[in-house]
């Protein structure tokens, strides 16, 4: 062999060798095309859609095993890719739900650990320190919107979505007033939008469906660039109501109807209490279809434009089903076999759908029974463009399970959540074992619960006493899992309540 020969084998090695090591520290990671620009380096990047539902429980999408109505379209996202059985939100209520989303830490370290209400309108702000979703994937090139209810910040302050990594927001700011399906204002961007048709009792504008029309619009804006859109819907959450040209589709099918009285006059008329709503099984079924209807036009815009291939699409929801505003969750069976609802630590409050699709990516027809939960997301974004995790977050990308590539995936040692109502709870999942602990705030040593999830997913046996080594490791967890907050500090004060 010539020493040339030589030469270019070792060279060859050293390329063949960087290549693997690159590949070993980058584990799954997906690169995207690079192209030269005029401006340097371009890198192709999948758009990325994260549609959040309000307060949708596990069995309240025909996919998920719902009986008494359809969701076509969002089965047809389904169809289409991975649907999870054991994917969890980052609480029990919304705003520290969608901190959890936005930071990638659970409710023992996220910053928004509670719903925190500022008056006279939003709540307690993400710091501006806080290093988000949003602002990650603007540093990566995206073209960030969030298009619905917010919820982490008042006008104005710190945590405002446009001070968060957002270049563009349309929606409700505060989570109390979110509560209204034809408020008399939203904002675009930093601007309080007057809806005149809203004007004192007047119901002219349906707000979900002026808010879809700016989310597909944001689409066909951005559809040659790489885009974040954050749709957080507010639908189903109360208070229960839709446009008569829906609602009439289903009137007197879901008998016998349930009434609500409301709050229809004075002072607090749309700011915050939920009006009347004399056919709330009615009404309900007709937000989860114009829910639906959006998601599909989503996904008719996205192919319409040619981007489909190249747009990852997310749907779930913030928290198990509620039972406000006249809602029935036991009468649609909407937390499925799961025991509990909306602001319990019980599977039935913090165990939600969620379905993920990327063709050519993600194999269609699928089911995961990963363990993941919304901390989780802020990683496997990173892990889809080929960004640098932060130090400090809870999250384990779930890339691997999206790409059916079970080998490499990591599995969380434990999962952890706090509530800092109702008396004070916290829950933790570890394999199949989960524990409960509710009153903490009155007593730190309440008793534990303990349930074998692979033999009673709906936890009606508490097996704590038959476990005592599984409690104390558990409630060692409890104890270590979480680190004090100067503003939700777990202790024996009342947090209001608003969503």
């Amino acid at each position: 062999m010539t020493l040339k020969r030589k030469k270019n084998l070792f060279i060859g090695i050293l390329i063949i060798t960087g290549f693997h090591l690159m590949s070993c520290k980058n584990e799954n990671r997906i690169k995207g095309s690079i192209e030269k620009t005029d401006s340097g380096i371009n890198m192709k990047q999948p758009n990325i859609i994260y549609i959040l539902a309000d307060d949708l429980g596990y069995g309240d999408l025909s996919c998920y095993g719902q009986k008494k109505f359809k969701t076509p379209n969002i089965d047809r996202l389904a169809s289409s890719g991975m649907l999870f059985t054991q994917h969890y939100s980052g609480s029990t209520v919304c705003a520290p739900s969608r901190s959890s989303l936005m930071t990638g830490m659970h409710t023992g370290h996220t910053a928004i650990r509670g719903n925190k209400e500022i008056k006279p309108e939003g709540q307690y702000p993400i710091p501006e320190s806080t290093y988000t979703i949003a602002e990650m994937l603007k540093r990566k090139g995206y073209t960030t919107g969030a298009f619905g209810k917010w919820g982490l910040g008042f006008p104005g302050s710190e945590g405002e979505p446009l001070n968060q990594g957002f270049d563009t927001f349309f929606g409700y700011n505060c989570q109390r007033l979110g509560h209204h399906y034809y408020p008399h204002h939203l904002w675009s961007n930093r601007d309080s939008i007057s809806l005149r048709g809203n004007a004192g009792h007047k119901k002219e504008i349906y707000a979900p469906n002026l808010i879809h029309e700016k989310t597909i619009d944001f689409i066909e804006t951005n559809k040659d660039k790489p885009f974040f859109l954050y749709v957080a819907s507010i639908i189903p959450h109360a208070e229960l109501a839709a446009p008569e040209s829906i609602l009439k589709k289903y009137r007197e099918k879901y008998l016998p109807e349930k009434a609500y009285k409301g709050v229809d006059n004075g002072p607090e008329y749309r700011n915050g209490p939920y009006e009347s709503q004399q056919e709330s099984h009615a009404a309900f079924v007709a937000m989860l279809s114009i829910l639906d209807q959006q998601v599909g036009e989503i996904l008719d815009k996205v192919k319409q434009l040619g981007i489909e291939k190249n747009t990852i699409i997310i749907f779930t929801s913030d928290n198990g089903p509620h039972q406000e505003g006249g809602a029935d969750p036991d009468y649609f069976d909407s937390n499925g076999e799961l025991k509990g609802y909306k602001r319990d630590l019980y599977e039935g409050g913090i165990r939600v759908p969620m379905i993920a699709s990327w063709p050519g990516k993600i194999d269609p027809n699928t089911t995961s029974d990963h363990i993941s939960a919304f901390w989780d997301v802020f990683p496997t974004f990173c892990n889809i463009i080929g960004a640098d995790l932060p130090n400090n977050i809870d999250g384990i990308s779930f890339l691997p399970t999206l790409l059916r590539d079970t080998r490499t995936q990591k599995k969380h040692e434990y999962l952890y959540w706090e509530f800092h109502e109702k008396g004070g709870r916290q829950a933790v999942r570890k394999g199949n074992w989960k524990a409960v602990k509710y009153n903490v705030l009155a007593d730190p040593n309440a008793p534990l619960e303990l349930y074998d999830l692979s033999k009673d997913v709906g936890e009606q046996y508490d097996v704590s006493t038959e476990h005592m080594d599984i409690v104390k490791e558990m409630e060692s967890i409890f104890k270590t899992a979480r680190t004090n907050s100067d503003v939700f500090t777990f202790a024996q004060e009342t947090y209001l309540d608003i969503n």
